[in-house]
């Protein structure tokens, strides 16, 4: 602790200024590396927020894996994203809009204009290539059993209904932000010369990759190009069942083959070896918990089907969840991404040797989207002062450099703090980890404010990464010291530690964020105790109206998309595996969890000046959460304020609500924390 603070201390001081709702609106998103065949060229996304449009547009960036200036290479309006180099590093296959829907184009490496290979009356997504180079695997939303016209024309036709009425027979009715309107995203072969596509699986009625956060990793094609391998949501039971599979398909067409029906868990990221010789994979092993460790399988190609196999799991020792993961073109390796103490990290995985996984790339933020390229490798890299850019890392110690610099300019414009890391002792004498950002223009003789961050989930975690919406540098910019702590449930501190939530949501939890804010009082003289808020979502939300109900030192609350009665949630959410997870079942089996834990019961003691945030189109949370905490506040008399989005989910996305969600925030804790 004391190595970190002199650290701080023998910095330059940035003489910039603090840091706008404006600023983060203002950054470039780099994101989706992809390394070409020969290793010497990256393509990559840049997306900036288009406010007047209310959305962001997207283009393509090229630079060499040596070094040089980067170089654009789409310029039309709208979003062109997903881009993937063709076998023969010649073509790259990308997603564009600039037509009117979202088909696949083709731009030539060596000089051309792009051109549209896709022509479907649907939208189409997530491009890849098959390693023969003739045929690509797209996925599209049709009604099973349907063409694509055929899905257009009854999409129009229902659009030209007097009534909108929607009737269901079984659940999920609605899932994240959308009424389940019928359709299924399915695989489709795509030729590369004519761009005909044929649906590889067209009565299958669950989506492939799963919604709403699947992608493009989730399916992939077998060396030869022969199979097609795919992530599909549970046939049956889907909302309260995490079952997750693997199928493949032959690509000239068949009945799709269940690869890991023996795992009632669940299974994703399907990958084949350039070799051929191995299917890699993620899974879980406890059915109905989603945060169950995920980790990297191996199994040989040659033993797919055969009885008693069992995969052989990578990353188990390591204890730390795989979000990630590519194959070394050229060895039997893989680079994995790892969440580790409040960082993401990356490793390297043997594939073939009796040899451990190892940390190769940690340290300075969080890493993502490692590739090989030759002897290096290519990823990207954010921390809580700095947004993600993309990185190169030649062999040899201390190499790591910079390939993009799309951000500079506007960083340099401010005052950015670091996130400094400390530990202390929580609940039952375990090691807990949290973050502390000091506000822009610190002087350590001035005592600040304290804003207390509580990160959702409730298996998630705080890393040192820049982040688009909850900016520990933008929560910091008005003169607030930021204090963010992992407690108990948090990812990346080990499985145990993890699943200690789970049926205690307001015990160890509460004890550890406690601590570790007492903890930071005791060690930064510099934070005043006596003028303190709390802030969170989704479970952060909730743990901010538990709070609401159960202590006095906060001088005033924030609780967005947060659960305030967890019976009435249970009945209105869609993923019924998780509430029957986290409290042992459903309500009338498990009534004491549900009602031991829930801040509804805690409303006479509601006393603490709070700001409600919420989303209409929020089914994770429904809206009836944030409802009834601030008329129940209301009903208290408790000083209250409820912000509602008509137009927003679980999360707030469109530019201009994010202007108005920091600006409510921020006047909230002005008004309560001069």
């Amino acid at each position: 602790m004391l190595l970190a603070f002199l650290a701080f201390a023998g910095r330059a001081f940035a003489a910039g200024r603090p840091m706008t709702v404006d600023d983060l609106l203002a950054v470039k998103t780099v994101s989706d590396p992809q390394v070409s065949p020969d290793g010497s060229l990256v393509v990559y996304v840049v997306s900036e927020v288009d406010r007047e449009a209310g959305k962001s547009r997207s283009d393509l960036w090229l630079v060499p894996v040596s070094g040089g200036e980067p170089k654009r290479l789409t310029t039309a309006s709208g979003a062109d994203s997903h881009p993937r180099w063709s076998p023969d590093g010649k073509t790259i296959a990308f997603l564009s809009d600039r037509g009117g829907s979202s088909q696949v184009w083709l731009l030539p490496i060596d000089g051309g204009e792009a051109r549209q290979l896709t022509n479907l009356p649907i939208d189409v997504d997530g491009p890849i290539w098959s390693p023969t180079g003739d045929r690509l695997a797209v996925v599209a939303r049709v009604y099973p059993g349907t063409t694509p016209e055929e899905t257009a024309k009854r999409d129009k036709e229902r659009a030209e209904r007097k009534s909108q009425v929607k009737a269901y027979d079984r659940l999920m009715v609605r899932h994240w932000a959308s009424w389940d309107d019928g359709k299924r995203s399915h695989p489709f072969i795509v030729d590369a010369s004519t761009g005909e596509a044929r649906d590889l699986a067209p009565d299958l009625d669950v989506n492939v990759p799963p919604a709403p956060f699947g992608g493009s990793s989730d399916y992939t094609f077998s060396a030869d190009g022969q199979t097609l391998a795919f992530t599909a949501e549970p046939l049956k039971d889907h909302p309260w069942s995490t079952n997750t599979d693997i199928w493949t398909v032959p690509v000239a067409g068949g009945a799709p083959t269940n690869l890991t029906a023996a795992n009632p868990a669940a299974d994703a990221q399907p990958s084949f070896s350039p070799d051929g010789r191995f299917l890699a994979y993620l899974s879980q092993s406890r059915a109905g918990f989603e945060a169950d460790q995920w980790i990297l399988n191996l199994l040989p190609t040659d033993q797919i089907g055969a009885e008693g196999v069992r995969p052989v799991p990578l990353t188990a020792a390591i204890d730390r969840p795989v979000s990630a993961f590519s194959w070394d073109p050229e060895r039997p390796s893989l680079l994995a991404v790892v969440d580790s103490g409040g960082d993401s990290i990356i490793y390297e995985v043997p594939a073939l040797a009796r040899m451990a996984p190892r940390p190769l790339l940690s340290g300075d933020g969080s890493y993502d989207s490692p590739q090989r390229a030759g002897a290096a490798i290519v990823f990207t890299r954010s921390s809580a002062d700095r947004p993600a850019e993309l990185y190169v890392d030649p062999p040899g110690p201390d190499n790591i450099r910079a390939l993009s610099h799309h951000n500079d300019e506007l960083i340099a414009q401010l005052d950015l703090n670091p996130a400094e890391s400390f530990t202390f002792a929580g609940a039952d004498g375990d090691e807990v980890q949290g973050w502390l950002v000091r506000p822009p223009g610190f002087d350590a003789s001035k005592t600040y404010p304290v804003l207390f961050l509580i990160h959702g989930g409730p298996q998630g975690s705080w890393h040192n990464s820049w982040h688009a919406r909850w900016n520990l540098a933008l929560f910091a910019a008005p003169g607030y010291a930021v204090v963010a702590v992992n407690p108990r449930g948090s990812t990346g501190f080990g499985q145990t530690f993890t699943d200690q939530i789970s049926t205690d949501w307001s015990g160890r939890v509460f004890e550890d964020l406690m601590a570790g804010l007492d903890h930071a009082l005791e060690t930064y003289p510099f934070l005043d105790g006596d003028r303190m808020a709390a802030a969170g979502g989704s479970y952060g939300g909730y743990m901010v109206n538990w709070i609401a109900g159960h202590s006095d030192r906060f001088k005033a609350l924030i609780s967005h998309a947060g659960v305030f009665d967890l019976h009435s949630m249970y009945f209105t959410t869609e993923e019924l595996w998780f509430p029957e997870w986290e409290f042992g079942g459903p309500p009338w089996t498990s009534p004491e969890q549900y009602q031991i834990h829930s801040p509804s019961n805690f409303v006479e003691k509601f006393r603490t000046p709070t700001l409600v945030l919420h989303g209409a189109l929020d089914f994770r949370v429904p809206d009836s959460q944030g409802l009834g905490m601030f008329t129940a506040l209301q009903r208290r008399g408790v000083p209250s304020r409820f912000v509602f989005f008509p137009d927003e989910g679980h999360w707030i996305a469109k530019p201009a609500n994010r202007v108005v969600w920091w600006d409510e925030v921020h006047r909230w804790l002005a008004r309560y924390l001069p």
